[in-house]
C-alpha cells in the first residue's frame, strides 16, 4: 500500500519532467560546440583519406604507367584502367575510371602505386550533380584535381612521410 501511495506522489509531483527541465536548464547555459560549414572547418587527421587524384611529374607528364596494381588490389572493384603502349615501348593509360560508389576509401591504390600516381586527397566536400554518372571520376577530372592541389598534395606527403 505505501508503494503503491509513494508511486502515486512520484507521478502527481513530475518528477520526470522536472529531471528533464534540469538536463535542459544545465546544458542551455553550456558552450555550444555546433560548427558553421563551410565558413568554419573542423580539424583534419594527416591521414585522412579523401577525394582521388591523378599526379603528373615535374615535366607534365603523367606518373601513372599502367601496372594495373591499384585495379587489382581494390577490393571494391571501383578502379578501371585501359591502356596502350607508346612508340617508346612504355605503357601509358588511355582510361582511369573510379567509380566513387562503389570506393571504399581505403587507401590500397594509393599503397600499390609505385610511383605515387593515384593518391587520396583530403578534400571532402565534393558532390555529384547531375547524375550518378558524375560519380565515375574519369582520367581527365582526376588529372585536373591532382593538377590544381599538387601543393597540398606534396604537403600532405610530407606529413605521412614518417609513419611510412
Amino acid at each position: 500500500m505505501i508503494d503503491k501511495f509513494g508511486k502515486l506522489i512520484e507521478d502527481f509531483s513530475l518528477s520526470e519532467l522536472r529531471g528533464g527541465m534540469q538536463i535542459t536548464a544545465k546544458e542551455f547555459v553550456n558552450k555550444k560546440i555546433t560548427v558553421q560549414f563551410p565558413e568554419e572547418r573542423t580539424p583534419i587527421s594527416p591521414r585522412f583519406r579523401g577525394l582521388h587524384a591523378l599526379r603528373r611529374y615535374p615535366n607534365g607528364e603523367e606518373r601513372c604507367i599502367a601496372c594495373k596494381l591499384c585495379e587489382a588490389v581494390c577490393p571494391a572493384n571501383a578502379i578501371t584502367i585501359e591502356s596502350h603502349r607508346r612508340e617508346d615501348g612504355s605503357r601509358r593509360t588511355v582510361q582511369y575510371d573510379i567509380d566513387l560508389f562503389k570506393c571504399i576509401f581505403c587507401g590500397f591504390c594509393e599503397e600499390a602505386c609505385p610511383v605515387d600516381a593515384i593518391v587520396e586527397t583530403k578534400i571532402f566536400d565534393y558532390a555529384f550533380l547531375d547524375s550518378r554518372k558524375g560519380s565515375v571520376m574519369t582520367k581527365e577530372r582526376l588529372l585536373e584535381v591532382g593538377d590544381n592541389n599538387e601543393k597540398a598534395i606534396n604537403e600532405a606527403k610530407a606529413q605521412d612521410a614518417k609513419y611510412r
